[in-house]
């Protein structure tokens, strides 16, 4: 983790929230998954780059949480975060990345509680009208080869980063989180196809942009949802020979619990959070077909192996 993240009462947050009220140039409300959560700023770049990646709320519709986003030379790069209102100051973080990701951790924080919605940190698509996954430690290949699958005539994106699930007597429901998707400028190096989606892109000083992949992918690429049926783990490990295999759940839940979930952007990790997470994490393994690819080896190679993955899923599942 690259930012702290800080535990804050009521008190300080009070503290803070006035402290800082004058600079409050900027509030946009987006939605994520039913939520209303606010974004407060003076950097108007910052907004603009929200206002593009999510979906509007009604101004009128009371926030569920705030995220305060400022510079202040007098803080650490950190997060404070109050859990009872849930609200967020983001202090010295110049990533738009961190800031999405801190937006969906807080709708998370909410919805978990008080819904029993959960989130995961990886992407989603449907392939065939079935879902699958890509769950990843940073810099594995996620955003990669979500991109990739998305080329197939039958896949579309649900989202490349960050979805939330319900579950039910049923298989999974996975739902999409971001109105437009926020992705490096090499996308198109490895998948030429996104070249003239990267061309007409504004880049940020990380090299990354908010895209709209319909310009590319059309209409009909992009759903808000889908049944999920395959998780596929990614990995880089340069002493594994084996490329793909499939994992039981218990091992599953051994490289997921190594790697904080693959996600970063947890807010409150105390032992009630991590259980709850832990048993959500083991009922949605249990509902799908799970395999571990090792993506050491060239993009279009990897790819083809996802690929063959992804398909037999569209074909049919063991788990039916």
């Amino acid at each position: 983790m690259a930012y702290e993240i800080e535990l804050i009462g009521p008190e300080e947050r009070n503290e803070l929230f006035e402290r800082y009220e004058p600079r409050y140039l900027y509030s946009s409300k987006c939605e994520i998954h039913g939520t209303c959560i606010r974004l407060l700023t003076d950097q108007e770049r910052t907004n603009q780059i929200w206002g593009d990646n999510f979906y509007n709320m009604s101004e009128s519709v009371r926030s569920h949480g705030r995220l305060i986003v400022l510079d202040d030379p007098e803080q650490r790069m950190m997060v404070k975060y109050e859990p009872l209102t849930r609200t967020a100051f983001l202090f010295n973080i110049d990533y738009y990345g961190w800031v999405k990701s801190i937006a969906l951790a807080l709708a998370s924080d909410i919805l978990e509680d008080q819904h029993r919605i959960y989130s995961v940190h990886g992407a989603a698509l449907d392939v065939g009208g079935r879902g699958v996954t890509l769950i990843a430690p940073s810099k594995s290949g996620k955003t990669t080869h979500s991109w990739g699958l998305l080329r197939m005539n039958d896949a579309r994106l649900v989202t490349d980063d960050w979805f939330f699930v319900q579950m039910s007597t049923r298989k999974p429901l996975a739902y999409g989180s971001e109105k437009n998707f926020y992705v490096e400028g090499d996308i198109a190096s490895i998948w030429p196809e996104y070249q003239g989606l990267v061309d007409r892109a504004t880049f940020d000083n990380k090299g990354r942009a908010i895209v709209n992949v319909r310009w590319t992918v059309g209409q009909g690429g992009v759903v808000p949802m889908t049944t999920m049926r395959k998780v596929i783990l990614l990995k880089r490990d340069r002493e594994d020979p084996r490329v793909d295999r499939k994992l039981e759940v218990g091992e599953a839940m051994d490289y997921l619990e190594r790697n904080n979930f693959c996600n970063p952007h947890q807010l409150v990790r105390d032992d009630r959070k991590i259980a709850l997470r832990r048993a959500f994490f083991r009922s949605f393994l249990e509902q799908c077909e799970v395999h571990m690819v090792n993506t050491v080896s060239p993009p279009l190679e990897v790819q083809e192996v996802i690929r063959r993955i992804a398909c037999v899923t569209a074909q049919g599942s063991d788990k039916d």
